[in-house]
């Protein structure tokens, strides 16, 4: 349940800094419209030691800094891995948000989904989960300018807005509904062919 409110406070944190400017404006010039910002991130990593025994795997990654893991058991296909295999790790998020009018908080929704490598190929994985809340606009103060958001637990935070244009048309009573992607992959590839 803390879980799921702190995720929901960031949710709303990002989903404000995307947002923007609140204008306390009667008549909207447009219907308020939704966002999505996107990151990813990728290391890569080349096997320079790896104990089947013991399951120890060294790396090092392109700067030359090395690092040691001992894989555990939920690593399958682990004998498939030789000195100079590569691994890489990518990882992207998103966020979205879309600003609707009227409505309520609604709270927290999450799907994960994953899966590996079939028997006997290199080691590879990839997990994801998608979390949907959507939160109440209770204050907004064009002159913070911010704007104050109500969780479906009660709770409210106030945010700063970065780009307070953005806001143009956006009412107290309207909602935000946020949806926060992540997803991370993992996989070895044989080393290159030299």
């Amino acid at each position: 349940m803390k879980s799921s409110r702190s995720l929901m406070m960031a949710a709303c944190v990002a989903a404000t800094l995307c947002l923007a400017s609140l204008a306390a404006a009667e008549a909207p010039a447009a219907p308020p419209k939704g966002e999505t910002v996107m990151a990813t991130a990728s290391v890569t990593a080349t096997v320079t030691k790896i104990d089947q025994k013991t399951r120890e795997v060294t790396l090092r990654k392109g700067d030359g800094e090395e690092f040691s893991f001992v894989a555990g058991d939920e690593v399958k296909n682990l004998a498939q891995v030789k000195t100079g295999d590569v691994l890489t790790v990518s990882y992207a998020e998103a966020l979205a948000y879309e600003v609707k009018k009227g409505g309520a908080a609604v709270a927290p929704a999450s799907a994960v989904a994953g899966g590996s490598a079939e028997p006997g190929m290199k080691p590879a994985g990839a997990i994801a989960r998608q979390t949907t809340v959507t939160v109440l606009i209770t204050a907004i103060d064009p002159k913070a300018p911010s704007v104050t958001f109500k969780g479906p637990a009660g709770n409210t935070k106030t945010i700063k807005v970065l780009h307070p244009e953005k806001l143009q048309g956006v009412n107290v009573g309207d909602t935000v509904e946020i949806t926060y992607t992540e997803a991370l992959a993992i996989k070895v590839e044989e080393a290159p062919k030299k």
